[in-house]
C-alpha cells in the first residue's frame, strides 16, 4: 500500500510508501517520490482506491500525514509477516489522520501491527483493536466490522458494505458493495 497526496498548487503528487528492500541498499524502508502514483498491478492483483479525499481542508490533511510519515517508528525495520511493513506504514499513518477514513482490507497482512502498544484505534478511526504483534488480536468498527486476526489472517463481518472479511479473498458481499 501506498499513500499519494497532492496539494492544491503542486504539478506532481507526492508517494509515501515502505520498500523492504531499501533496507539491503542500507537505507530507510521508507520513500517518498514525487510524480504519478503507481498503478501497477502487485502480483497480478489490481490497484484498489481506499480512501479519496478533495477540497479546501485537503492541505491541513496533507500536513497531518507528512507529520505521520516522519513519525513512522520502523524505518530502519521491514518484515513481510507479520510486520512492520508497508500495510503497518499505511495503518499508521491512518490512525494519525482518522479523518482519512482508510478501512484496509482483510488482506492487508501488517496492518494489525500496532507500534509499541496493545491498543488503538482502527486505521478507519471508528473503532478499536487490541493486537499482540499482528498474530492474534480483534478489531471492532463502523467501517470494519467486527475482525478476527489469527497468525496474521482476518476475518469478520463488515456490516457497513455488508461483506465478509475473509483472508485472501478480501470484501465479499453484496453486488456493488466496496
Amino acid at each position: 500500500t501506498w499513500i499519494a497526496t497532492k496539494r492544491h498548487d503542486a504539478d506532481a503528487y507526492t508517494v509515501h510508501q515502505v520498500i523492504g528492500w531499501n533496507l539491503r541498499r542500507g537505507r530507510p524502508v521508507v520513500a517518498t517520490s514525487h510524480g504519478a502514483p503507481a498503478d501497477a498491478f502487485w502480483f497480478s492483483a489490481r490497484p484498489q482506491l481506499l480512501a479519496e479525499r478533495r477540497g479546501p481542508e485537503v492541505e491541513a490533511l496533507i500536513d497531518r500525514v507528512e507529520a505521520a510519515v516522519a513519525d513512522y517508528p520502523y524505518p530502519q525495520r521491514y518484515s513481510a509477516w507479520p510486520g512492520p511493513n508497508s500495510n503497518t506504514f499505511t495503518a499508521f499513518v491512518a490512525r494519525r489522520v482518522p479523518e482519512l477514513g482508510v478501512d484496509l482490507p482483510p488482506t492487508a497482512i501488517g496492518k494489525d501491527w500496532l507500534p509499541g502498544r496493545l491498543v488503538d484505534r482502527t486505521p478507519s478511526g471508528t473503532g478499536w483493536q487490541v493486537s499482540l504483534y499482528g498474530l492474534l488480536g480483534l478489531s471492532v468498527g463502523a467501517a470494519e466490522g467486527i475482525e478476527i486476526n489469527l497468525l496474521g489472517l482476518n476475518a469478520g463481518i463488515d456490516f457497513d458494505d455488508l461483506a465478509l472479511r475473509l483472508p485472501g479473498l478480501g470484501r465479499v458481499g453484496l453486488p456493488g458493495a466496496q
